[in-house]
């Protein structure tokens, strides 16, 4: 299974992760041929190889001759449908930028159709989010897992002022991934790099275990005391098929011969008895808007045969610290009690499928390459049951024996 991880501890930027991806051993040539497809003009790319703070890599500069026009979510759109790109990136292509529409909505009180873009607008940025599903496309990875994400600090000059980084419209595409600041202050990753990750990324966390097959730097404009560069990493996953007795065995505690997914999480309790029950939804929201992965209530008896609640968040490493300042203020406990525990997990990937009763998402599960199950999400089931005015149990039957695997019937 092939797996691109990209490691962000410099942050990232649209013209770092083409050259990341070029860098990796893409075809510049195709990639241009592409590029060119879409009907933009006053504009050239210069790909070269150079280094950043001693590190050799693949600098990509955008070069515009225009300046900075406005432009909304609907001429974008048009650019992007009337060129000869694959149906395929001009629908990631388009999702990205639905993305930045509807962040920027959000930060200015307007529909993502009401939305001009101005940095994201020009030709230089609009190249860098349609060069990168342009790569994307070439490389077709099965997985794609970033690193926690290094923002930066102080401030940087935007369309509006001058603004505290991480810039607002970065801040809010960058909800629910993991982030933090380290090193000069500046701007490590811009809004075009953050849409990039949110389009692409199916999980953050440390490296995947695997057999490294390429590793590709992609370089920054800035120079600083340390590299400023997006690392992108190649790796074969195991894959399994029957008995994996024969497959490679990994080093330490990541080895995945299994051909399952393996990480760390934490694990945060607090024991509760003088909170009002009503309380827990909004505690329980609360937790998974800020990266938990799953919360749960368990019923206990605490001393002096009290009726208590044991309040349970599980969480990656890196979130531990923000979800436990969350209980403590959210809840009456007074303390947290933590647990660093290794899990291991199918390999998990949601997409659309189409049925006969209509486009569902469906999660799958697989050990390696094989499919173990496939669930179909309820929201889109009951949609369904609403639209054709028919029983939810039913159509979840039906749906099911539609995306069942073959062996599994």
């Amino acid at each position: 299974m092939k797996t691109l991880y990209l490691d962000c501890f410099s942050g990232i930027s649209g013209d770092m992760f083409l050259g990341a991806m070029l860098d990796l051993g893409l075809d510049e040539k195709i990639f241009l041929d592409e590029l060119h497809k879409l009907p933009l003009e006053g504009y050239e790319v210069e790909i070269k190889k150079s280094e950043n703070g001693g590190v050799a890599g693949t600098d990509v500069c955008v070069k515009a001759h225009e300046h900075h026009p406005h432009r909304g979510l609907k001429h974008i759109y048009e650019i992007i449908d009337s060129s000869g790109l694959k149906p395929e990136v001009k629908q990631k292509s388009k999702e990205a930028f639905l993305k930045l529409a509807m962040a920027e909505g959000k930060i200015h009180g307007k529909s993502p159709e009401q939305i001009h873009f101005h940095e994201v607008g020009a030709v230089d940025s609009i190249v860098d989010i349609v060069g990168g599903c342009i790569l994307m496309d070439m490389l077709k990875p099965d997985r794609v897992y970033a690193s926690s994400v290094n923002v930066g600090s102080g401030t940087v000059k935007c369309a509006h002022g001058i603004l505290p980084v991480p810039a607002p419209a970065t801040m809010e595409i960058l909800k629910g991934m993991p982030v933090y600041s380290r090193g000069e202050e500046g701007e490590l990753t811009t809004p075009t790099g953050a849409l990039l990750l949110s389009t692409f990324v199916d999980e953050f966390g440390s490296i995947p275990a695997g057999s490294i097959q390429k590793t590709g730097y992609g370089l920054g404009k800035a120079r600083r005391n340390s590299p400023n560069v997006l690392r992108a990493v190649l790796i074969e996953q195991v894959e399994v098929h029957g008995d994996d007795s024969a497959a490679p065995s990994l080093p330490g505690d990541l080895c995945c011969r299994d051909g399952f997914d393996h990480d760390r999480v934490a694990v945060l309790e607090a024991n509760i008895d003088d909170m009002n029950p009503q309380l827990y939804d909004e505690v329980m929201e609360c937790l998974f808007e800020k990266g938990a992965l799953d919360v749960y209530l368990t019923p206990i008896i605490m001393k002096k045969t009290r009726p208590a609640v044991k309040l349970t968040c599980i969480c990656p490493e890196d979130k531990k610290g923000l979800l436990i300042k969350a209980m403590l203020e959210n809840t009456t406990t007074l303390g947290v009690r933590e647990i660093e525990m290794a899990r291991t997990k199918l390999f998990r990937e949601i997409k659309k499928v189409n049925t006969s009763l209509g486009e569902i998402h469906v999660k799958i599960s697989k050990r390696g390459n094989k499919v173990i199950r496939m669930s179909p999400e309820y929201e889109d089931l009951k949609r369904l049951a609403k639209q054709k005015e028919r029983p939810l149990a039913e159509v979840w039957g039906e749906v099911l024996k539609e995306i069942e695997p073959d062996d599994q019937r």
